[in-house]
């Protein structure tokens, strides 16, 4: 018996709709990146993009459990000596909460070229407008 590999002829790609509203940052993006990766499906290979489209609405609703929300930082460099910028996650969450969940999915698929294709499937949204209504967006309900 032969172990199955998922070829790209064998993927058929949905649509999903994640609602952030009070949902914690991390629970959401694991779901995210499941969904991202394909491992909800049988059809799964850990080599092979098999994931689904993910679009998260509600992103400024988000929350962060305990005290994480006033002491867990965001960091980034510019890449000069001295350029380090450090930023709590209420400012992010208040100034751009797209890009905190974004990188907190990021940080759970692969760092590798195959994750950066499943970056590109993902679309997160302020509020509860999107404009994909076109591809027919399923909703993805899970616990929290």
């Amino acid at each position: 018996m032969q172990t199955y590999m998922a070829t790209p002829k064998d993927i058929e790609r949905k649509w999903y709709i994640l609602d952030a509203a009070n949902k914690p940052l991390g629970r959401l993006a694991t779901e995210a990146a499941r969904l991202l990766r394909g491992k909800h499906k049988p059809i799964y290979t850990p080599h092979v993009d098999t994931g689904d489209h993910v679009i998260i609405i509600n992103a400024e609703k988000v929350i962060l459990t305990g005290n994480k929300f006033q002491k867990k930082m965001y960091y980034r460099h510019s890449r000069f000596p001295g350029g380090l910028k450090s930023m709590d996650y209420q400012t992010l969450l208040a100034t751009r909460p797209e890009r905190a969940i974004e990188k907190a999915v990021k940080g759970m698929i692969p760092h590798n070229r195959l994750g950066r294709k499943m970056m590109k499937k993902i679309r997160i949204y302020r509020g509860a407008e999107h404009p994909h209504a076109a591809q027919k967006p399923e909703v993805w309900n899970f616990e929290s």
